[in-house]
């Protein structure tokens, strides 16, 4: 099923090589996404993942406590909220056994977050999959160095993956917490995985636990929310909060996954050139330059 024709989606080719224009460097950076369900999520939510964004993963996996045709994994572990930690520590611990050399990056993501791999290849074609790395939306209280927000998604490198599963044999780490994100986030800490950077250059966020309205509208003076009295770094409401290369929304339902699927990959405004170009050198503004860039552009988007 393609919901929006042959241009909505940019899938890998048989040899796994990504094929999309986030830029020559991502082409390679493997993701493998798990995505946290359950049985009575599988109509309303999961299968709407599966029809958008989790076609362009490397890999992508569906971890639930029964075993299923749709398919998902059977994990060791009861439903319900006070087991999410414990089905995210299985989860990994079940990559690890069985897929740990088909990707260089492991996301976790929830079956009401939408993801634009693209943008997330584009981000982590910069960090060494090799270094003990993860990233995602930095939350700042109860651990020391801070930890990913669950709902927003969050990625480890293959060689932090090897660390949580070695912190859980060696009795380093621990479930010592119904609090998943905050629970793992303890984890990296005590197996020494850093948080790593997941802002543009413009310190925009790519990584968000609401929707868009959450962050796009300004508001009026008011006690900011509980999210952003977590964020590790200042938060910006308005227009400015969020990056062009925005990673994650959550609490996005089958609807709006559509949606976004739609504005992400369809909707573009007739001969606007892009203005945000982090890769490429300023200072360059002729004419010249600006009709080559909006043929180039052009070009890659029919061409995928």
């Amino acid at each position: 099923m393609d919901p929006f024709g042959e241009h909505a989606s940019m899938p890998n080719d048989a040899s796994g090589e990504n094929k999309t224009s986030a830029g020559n460097s991502s082409h390679t950076t493997r993701i493998l996404c798990w995505i946290m369900t359950g049985p009575k999520n599988l109509e309303s939510r999961t299968k709407h993942i599966r029809e958008t964004w989790a076609r362009r993963c490397n890999v992508a996996l569906y971890m639930s406590s029964v075993k299923t045709d749709f398919p998902t994994v059977e994990l060791n572990v009861s439903e319900g909220r006070d087991n999410l930690y414990w089905k995210t520590i299985r989860a990994f611990q079940y990559i690890h056994q069985h897929h740990l050399d088909e990707a260089d990056w492991f996301l976790k993501a929830d079956d009401d977050t939408f993801v634009v791999i693209e943008n997330l290849r584009y981000i982590l074609s910069k960090y060494d999959p090799e270094k003990p790395l993860y990233l995602g939306r930095r939350f700042t209280p109860f651990i020391s160095q801070g930890y990913m927000s669950g709902g927003a998604g969050y990625v480890l490198s293959k060689e932090a993956l090897r660390r949580f599963v070695n912190g859980f044999e060696t009795g380093k780490c621990t479930h010592f917490s119904t609090i998943e994100d905050m629970a793992l986030g303890k984890c990296m800490e005590t197996m020494k995985v850093e948080p790593a950077d997941s802002r543009d250059v413009k310190g925009r966020q790519t990584f968000h636990p609401y929707p868009p309205d959450h962050y796009l509208v300004r508001q009026p003076p008011r006690p900011r929310p509980w999210y952003m009295i977590y964020d590790h770094y200042t938060p910006i409401e308005g227009p400015g909060c969020c990056s062009d290369f925005v990673v994650s929304f959550h609490y996005i339902y089958a609807v709006q996954l559509y949606v976004l699927e739609y504005l992400t990959y369809h909707l573009r405004p007739y001969g606007y050139r892009y203005r945000f170009l982090p890769d490429e050198q300023t200072g360059i503004n002729t004419t010249t330059t600006s009709i080559v860039r909006s043929q180039s552009f052009i070009a890659s988007y029919y061409s995928m």
